[in-house]
């Protein structure tokens, strides 16, 4: 089965989806190297619906929010990785530095967003109210960061 879609198929199929009352939850993320935090949040955001989309950062919003040199993994490759997992229903890349666009298009019942965020700390919670969805914080206590896993990669191969 294909996971990954552009927005506007996207939202067709979402559409056809709600008709049948299904919840729908998005996550979002660069998942530039994946780790166990990673896996802990899309794993509980898929628990809080039927279907679990998770919205991709495109290589240049990437590049736009974490700096030179990423990301490590290319957009094609993450989108792949992302969607091999069991739990993840589809797959979508905005170009954007936020969601608000994929937010407003498909108008989830949840927005996921992981433990390194709070309700209120949630850039787009304004948005997800807006049209009467909910913010659910998933993945339990922060523990990685692919940007710490990234300087301590480059940190061990320069002392090499």
């Amino acid at each position: 089965m294909n996971k990954f879609y552009p927005l506007d198929h996207l939202s067709r199929l979402i559409q056809t989806e709600k008709e049948k009352k299904r919840t729908i939850v998005l996550a979002n993320g660069c998942f530039d190297l994946i780790h166990v935090g990673h896996i802990r949040y899309l794993k509980e955001a898929a628990k809080k619906g039927d279907l679990l989309i998770v919205a991709l950062n495109s290589d240049s919003s990437v590049r736009k929010l974490k700096g030179k040199g990423r990301p490590v993994l290319k957009e094609n490759e993450r989108a792949e990785i992302i969607s091999s997992f069991y739990f993840v229903d589809y797959v979508t890349i905005f170009e954007e530095n936020t969601v608000e666009n994929i937010l407003l298009t498909l108008k989830p019942h949840f927005h996921a967003k992981g433990s390194d965020y709070t309700e209120d700390s949630v850039p787009e919670k304004d948005i997800v109210k807006s049209y009467g969805g909910k913010v659910a914080i998933t993945g339990g206590p922060k523990i990685k960061s692919a940007s710490k896993l990234v300087k301590k990669i480059s940190l061990k191969t320069n002392n090499e």
